[in-house]
């Protein structure tokens, strides 16, 4: 068994299946794009086990408290990995984290958008470890974010062929 696979296995993590669309909604882009040695990542959102949207959906700061946008945040990171391991077949090709960017659907006056997305940072760290999972990153407040999910995550990683 590959080392990522490993630590996901210890750490009780299961990654979730392709990302279904809501019914009449077509993605026109590939969740993951390799470029060379560097994979993009779609803008992700959290997953729940069939596929779709998790639920708590809406705005944290008024629907979602601090700590349930962060286990939104953990478990769209986990989507990203689902898309990296179908499109890379081996998370061990992965060689660095670049940048992640997390946007978070924010309530008027909800400022604490970094908390939130450290939820996907964590999970990137504890999987990669600090060396592979360093990374650089933004979080930031929207006034919306699609289907009205409370966090949507994107990134780019070095790969090896």
């Amino acid at each position: 068994m590959a080392l990522i696979e490993q630590r996901l296995a210890a750490l009780g993590l299961v990654l979730p299946p392709p990302v279904a669309a809501p019914p009449g909604i077509v993605f026109p882009f590939q969740f993951v794009r390799i470029l060379g040695n560097r994979a993009f990542i779609a803008g992700h959102g959290p997953q729940g086990a069939d596929g779709g949207d998790a639920e708590p959906l809406g705005k944290v700061g008024r629907d979602l408290t601090i700590e349930q946008g962060y286990q939104a945040a953990r478990l769209t990171g986990l989507s990203m990995l689902g898309s990296l391991k179908r499109a890379l077949g081996d998370l061990d090709r992965i060689t660095a984290w670049g940048r992640v960017f997390g946007m978070v659907n924010s309530a008027p006056g909800f400022n604490r958008q970094p908390a939130v997305i450290n939820g996907c940072s964590d999970l990137i760290l504890e999987v990669f470890g600090p060396e592979v999972g360093a990374h650089a990153r933004s979080a930031v407040g929207m006034a919306e974010l699609p289907f009205d999910i409370p966090v949507e995550i994107e990134g780019d990683v070095a790969i090896r062929s």
